[in-house]
């Protein structure tokens, strides 16, 4: 027997976003696209997979859940799992690597599944988590936000309404399995959601929506091209006085030091600038955010970021210089990421 989840997970943000209208009218812009930005996702003429991820999430089990913990560092949902549960479970997720962004685990630590993905999501998420303004009760936009790891994190540290939006069709299928079985652990009292998905980049929104008290941009800046044209359209999106939570890659320099990769970056072919902590700064003040501060910097590691039985691609490891670490392939600084807090 199949399941409704994608099917119900739609509806509840399209009602979400109804009753988001009805006090802030420019959401209704997002309605008027929303059944062709879901559309989109499914249709095999744009993505060969789709049906066949949709097919993976529809097959679930469904399964006894005793309790979900969204603010584990492993979003642990604990179901009791038989053996044919516990088989049909594990191939269904596993059609739908690679597994990036986590962990997860489903059942008890013995003989319920972990998804033990590429990267140590909560480790990023425990840098970034105690410098935040309070999320209890505030609407927020987790731009790139992967297999939604960190939209249910945010979710558990009471936000009262995650959006989730990557043009990810895989990840949005990743997202949709997590749903099925957390279920409405996520829910308000009036049995709504949550936590939301939307499956299109962050310049597929209407501009100037305004609608977030805190949006997330993390591991998005250096795959675009026209970092300023991205910063104003986070800008966009935030309330006056919101919060911006910008995690991106860095080097070490003074303000006018911008790494521009001639070629690949990582083995990375989408990556355009990498500017110092200063230089970054000064581009958030000239979009026109004030309070930029530096909150954490962290050198990427191999065991932050590194290959799984559910990632099994070339990872971190791979994109280094084998003679040194502090390199990689092509001569480059190793991966550094600093994340930097503003107010609109």
């Amino acid at each position: 027997m199949l399941n409704d989840t994608i099917t119900h997970a739609e509806r509840e943000l399209y009602l979400t976003l109804l009753e988001l209208a009805q006090q802030y009218p420019s959401a209704y812009e997002w309605l008027k696209q929303l059944p062709m930005w879901l559309g989109d996702i499914k249709d095999k003429a744009n993505y060969a997979h789709a049906p066949a991820y949709q097919a993976s999430v529809a097959r679930l089990p469904s399964l006894m859940v005793n309790h979900v913990d969204l603010n584990s560092d492993t979003l642990t949902i604990e179901a009791d799992l038989n053996e044919s549960q516990r088989k049909q479970t594990t191939a269904l997720l596993k059609q739908l690597m690679p597994w990036r962004k986590g962990p997860f685990q489903i059942g008890d630590d013995e003989s319920g599944i972990k998804i033990d993905t590429e990267w140590h999501s909560d480790w990023k998420w425990k840098r970034v988590a105690p410098h935040l303004s309070r999320l209890d009760g505030r609407r927020v936009l987790d731009v790139g936000g992967g297999s939604g790891y960190h939209g249910w994190r945010m979710a558990g540290a009471g936000a009262d309404t995650v959006i989730i939006i990557d043009p990810s069709c895989l990840f949005y299928h990743q997202f949709m399995a997590i749903r099925h079985f957390v279920g409405t652990a996520d829910a308000h009292e009036t049995g709504r959601y949550r936590t939301h998905y939307i499956p299109v980049p962050l310049e597929a929104l209407p501009e100037h929506s305004q609608l977030f008290d805190t949006v997330f941009s993390m591991g998005v800046l250096y795959h675009r091209a026209s970092p300023f044209e991205h910063l104003q359209q986070l800008r966009g999106q935030l309330v006056k006085g919101g919060e911006l939570v910008l995690e991106t890659l860095v080097i070490e320099g003074d303000a006018n030091t911008v790494l521009v990769p001639h070629d690949r970056y990582a083995q990375m072919n989408n990556v355009y600038f990498l500017p110092s902590v200063a230089a970054l700064t000064g581009w958030l003040e000239k979009a026109g955010f004030s309070d930029v501060r530096c909150v954490d910097v962290a050198v990427t590691s191999t065991e932050e970021q590194r290959k799984t039985e559910w990632m099994t691609y070339h990872s971190l490891a791979d994109f280094l210089d084998p003679n040194d670490a502090t390199k990689t392939i092509e001569g480059y600084p190793a991966p550094m990421r600093a994340t930097l807090i503003a107010k609109k």
